[in-house]
């Protein structure tokens, strides 16, 4: 497998990936994470553009796709009912989704951001159970609750 930045071309695939995960969450008792066609096209040429956008490839397919981004993140400025491990510069990872038939991507996809950097803050849906399961299994630890700028609550973890 091998991970790079994401081309407008690569939009189709984007789209069906999400599509799937979309599916995939609502079946398995998260419908709302994503709502409503969430992320949408524009969301992710911003992204694009912006040089945060990744995909992950196996033989030449995309099988996941992500936004990873150093810095300061607002959405991660405060913390409730819980604190960050650390305060020193950190990456983010967002709208992290693989192919369904595609097995240890999103492992391999935060191995590949945890190695950009070393300190790695996430969230997800309370009722995304698979990606909560997911994200202890690779060493991230839960430090509380975030909220979106449309207010919606996200329990955040952190990766050191």
């Amino acid at each position: 497998m091998r991970i790079r930045p994401s081309t407008y071309a690569d939009l189709p695939a984007m789209e069906a990936i999400y599509a799937g995960a979309r599916s995939f969450m609502s079946e398995n008792g998260n419908p709302d994470q994503w709502a409503g066609g969430y992320p949408r096209r524009d969301l992710l040429e911003q992204d694009i553009s912006l040089g945060r956008s990744y995909v992950c490839e196996d033989g030449g397919e995309i099988v996941a796709t992500f936004v990873f981004a150093l810095g300061e993140d607002p959405t991660y400025a405060k913390i409730y009912d819980g604190a960050w491990k650390n305060s020193a510069p950190y990456g983010v990872v967002h709208r992290i989704a693989a192919a369904r038939r595609s097995r240890g991507v999103a492992g391999f996809c935060l191995d590949w951001c945890y190695g950009r950097c070393g300190n790695i803050r996430i969230d997800t849906h309370r009722a995304n159970l698979p990606m909560q399961r997911a994200l202890r299994k690779y060493g991230y630890e839960y430090c509380g609750v975030i909220y979106l700028a449309d207010g919606s609550e996200r329990i955040a973890f952190q990766k050191t």
